[in-house]
């Protein structure tokens, strides 16, 4: 199975687009969480002034810093509407997006991941339609591992999962439930909580399948390239095939 991987910028407005046009050696790293937006900014030597003010409007600054390797800052925003969000449209056409978006000279850099080369094709298309778009490369990924930078968002990964669930599963993680061997059980996890043992097992399986499938999609996308059989399955299917 090939997987497809395309880089490409785009240029439209957004907060970042005129301080990143404006300063040419400043970097913008910008992470999408749940209900906000990480961002780290990067640029070599002593900032301005004008710069700072501009930087201290994008957010709540979480980190600052300024030494001989240049300026390093890290804010926090409200996430802007999603409405027509070019991440929604990387859903639609099956691409997989890799954070973080980088901002560099009014630019939105972009690199996403397809299992099918015409969905890369539909989606760089849509893009056109309304936005500036450069395609820097398209490259098929057939033996090599995925690269480790490829990271799942958190968010997706505890997509759907409730709070109780949540709960369930950080009470077995941290009790040493998933070690080996076990250092609890379901019974004594279910006494250090005050809900029944049946209620806190269906509350914890949830939890481990909804993750499971979150999940699956990067799953796919990390041993899809490679040859490698350590359980023996495609062996098994084919003794399987014989004997009948």
């Amino acid at each position: 199975m090939s997987l497809y991987e395309a880089s490409f910028r785009v240029k439209h407005e957004c907060p970042y687009r005129e301080i990143s046009e404006h300063y040419p050696d400043l970097t913008i790293r910008e992470w999408y969480l749940s209900d906000c937006q990480v961002v780290e900014i990067t640029a070599p030597g002593s900032p301005t002034d004008e710069l700072l003010d501009q930087i201290d409007q994008l957010g709540t600054i979480l980190h600052r810093s300024v030494d001989d390797s240049g300026l390093h800052v890290v804010t926090q925003s409200c996430l802007c509407s999603l409405e027509d969000s070019i991440i929604d449209r990387f859903e639609e056409y099956n691409c997989l997006y890799q954070p973080p978006t980088v901002h560099r000279q009014g630019w939105e850099h972009y690199t996403v991941i397809a299992f099918d080369e015409d969905d890369v094709r539909k989606l760089l298309h849509d893009l056109e339609t309304d936005r500036d778009v450069e395609v820097l490369s398209k490259t098929t990924i057939t033996e090599q591992q995925i690269p480790h930078s490829m990271l799942a968002p958190v968010d997706q990964l505890f997509e759907d999962v409730t709070e109780r669930q949540m709960a369930a599963l950080r009470l077995a993680l941290e009790s040493g439930y998933y070690e080996q061997p076990r250092k609890t059980s379901l019974r004594e996890l279910a006494e250090m909580t005050a809900v029944a043992r049946s209620t806190y097992e269906e509350h914890l399986r949830k939890a481990e399948n909804k993750l499971l499938t979150n999940a699956g999609q990067f799953l796919r996308l990390v041993t899809a390239t490679s040859t490698a059989d350590p359980l023996g399955v495609e062996e098994t299917r084919r003794a399987e095939q014989v004997a009948d």
